[in-house]
C-alpha cells in the first residue's frame, strides 16, 4: 500500500490547478442543487428533487468519493475512477428522468 502523498507546499501547479478545479466543480454543482432543491420545496415538483440529486451525483459525490477514497484508503486509482464514474452515470440518470420520466 504505497501512496503518493503531495504536500500543498510541495504540489505542482498543475496537482494545485486540478484540486483546485475539482473543489470548484464541486461547490457550484452544489450551489446549483440546492436551488433546485428549494425549486422542488417551494412548488412541491418532485422533478426538480430528481434534478437537485442529480447534480449532487454528478458534481459532489465524485469530489467526495476522490477525497474520502485517497484519503481512507489504500485503493487501487481504478477503484476510485470506477466509484466516480458510477456516481454520475447515477447523477445523469436522475437529470435524465428528471426531464422525461416523471409527469
Amino acid at each position: 500500500m504505497s501512496q503518493n502523498i503531495v504536500r500543498i507546499d510541495e504540489a505542482t501547479l498543475f496537482e494545485l490547478l486540478t484540486v483546485t478545479s475539482l473543489f470548484l466543480v464541486a461547490l457550484f454543482g452544489t450551489v446549483i442543487a440546492y436551488q433546485a432543491y428549494r425549486g422542488y420545496r417551494r412548488n412541491d415538483v418532485a422533478s426538480m428533487l430528481y434534478l437537485a440529486v442529480g447534480l449532487l451525483l454528478l458534481t459532489m459525490f465524485p469530489f467526495l468519493i476522490n477525497v474520502a477514497i485517497n484519503t481512507l484508503t489504500g485503493a487501487e486509482q481504478i477503484v476510485t475512477v470506477l466509484l466516480e464514474n458510477v456516481s454520475r452515470l447515477l447523477g445523469l440518470l436522475a437529470i435524465m428522468y428528471s426531464l422525461y420520466g416523471h409527469h
